[in-house]
């Protein structure tokens, strides 16, 4: 793996380039961005987002992944002043901070991520906290190289004191977009540790198909769905590359995890923010998240990272043939899956808490009109 040489400045971005060997393959240059949030300030994280972006782009990168959380930020260490049975009133102003950092989709700062992605002609990928009202979603936006917005993933199951502050996706956003580079999707941090969820994606993004068995029965499949396994997560243990190496050999696909590079420094200081039960322990140069972030292929060879240094570009050229040849192996909904005995139904419909009978009757009648 070679280094392309970063300016010496104290903001100085690495980055790590590994190169495809294979030159007549249809390969995608694909980066992963490891850079930390600038906490509370939306508007400082744009500039920061747009910067990287360029950067990675200037190296030809074609697709770009940023972290869970990126712009909003992850709220490492914080408790929100809640207890069993109690929520403390600096607790209450803190989220009201958060809330006031987090987007709206769609609205200004989307459209900003929009016109980023069509000026760098990259697939852009973006971890956001979405206000909706005055709940917060952990979501992930989509953008094209045309600078179009193509859609949101929200994640479907917070992990632990995560949800006090998000609310939980439903089925009706778990994309997979089909581009020229790949089918891509994402899912987020420790949600990728659930099986189902895993199998909607292998499966999103194609028509269906049948099989006809010796038994006489017709059994409907959906082939292969993702190729470009997008993961922002907030987990720098080490261990959590067993899970993206597991996902790329599971689903033949490659796997592209981003975590940011945190430092203490890089949130308010005490006691405008204060990580609970360890501040004691840190100084302004402590490292709170370490990264890791990597790109993997189908068989499971790391490609790029896991790189726990600081903040860096990490890319990788992605070999497409690498899927075919994963596939031939294990297809988990296709040749490898028995439908007959496992099968799996994702409602993916949206869900909402309050349901108007007078629309649904408006909507009835619409649909009886235009019979």
């Amino acid at each position: 793996m070679s280094l392309i040489p970063a300016t010496v400045s104290d903001g100085s971005i690495i980055a790590e380039v590994e190169m495809g060997a294979d030159s007549s393959a249809t390969t995608v240059r694909a980066t992963v961005v490891q850079a930390s949030t600038i906490f509370y300030d939306t508007p400082a994280t744009l500039h920061k987002a747009e910067r990287l972006l360029a950067e990675a782009a200037s190296y030809g990168a074609q697709l770009v992944v940023f972290p869970e959380a990126f712009v909003g930020g992850y709220p490492r260490g914080s408790d929100f002043g809640v207890s069993i049975g109690n929520r403390t009133a600096k607790g209450k102003e803190e989220f009201r901070k958060y809330h006031a950092s987090a987007i709206d989709v769609p609205g200004p700062e989307v459209d900003r991520l929009a016109a980023m992605a069509g000026k760098y002609k990259v697939y852009l990928v973006m971890g956001v906290i979405e206000r909706d009202g005055y709940t917060l979603y952990c979501t992930v936006l989509f953008f094209d190289a045309q600078g179009r917005y193509l859609g949101k993933h929200r994640k479907v199951m917070p992990t632990a004191l995560e949800r006090i502050i998000w609310g939980f996706g439903d089925g009706s956003t778990i994309p997979v977009f089909e581009t020229p580079l790949g089918k891509i999707g994402a899912a987020i941090c420790w949600e990728n540790k659930m099986p189902l969820l895993r199998m909607a994606m292998y499966a999103k993004g194609q028509s269906l198909c049948c099989i006809s068995l010796h038994d006489g029965h017709i059994y409907w499949f959906m082939p292969s769905g993702v190729e470009i396994y997008c993961a922002p997560t907030a987990d720098s243990r080490e261990v959590w590359q067993a899970s993206m190496t597991h996902i790329a050999l599971e689903g033949g696909c490659f796997v592209l995890s981003a975590n940011q590079f945190c430092r203490r420094k890089d949130y308010p200081p005490p006691p405008e923010y204060v990580f609970s039960g360890t501040e004691d322990d840190f100084n302004p140069e402590s490292v709170v998240c370490a990264g890791g972030s990597a790109i993997i292929s189908p068989s499971g060879v790391i490609l790029a990272g896991p790189n726990y240094e600081g903040e860096a570009l990490i890319s990788a050229d992605l070999d497409l043939g690498d899927i075919t040849r994963a596939k031939f192996d294990f297809d988990v909904v296709g040749h490898y899956s028995r439908p007959e005995i496992l099968s799996l139904t994702v409602r993916d419909h949206p869900i909402s808490p309050v349901t108007f009978t007078s629309e649904s009757e408006k909507a009835e009648k619409s649909e009886v009109s235009h019979r």
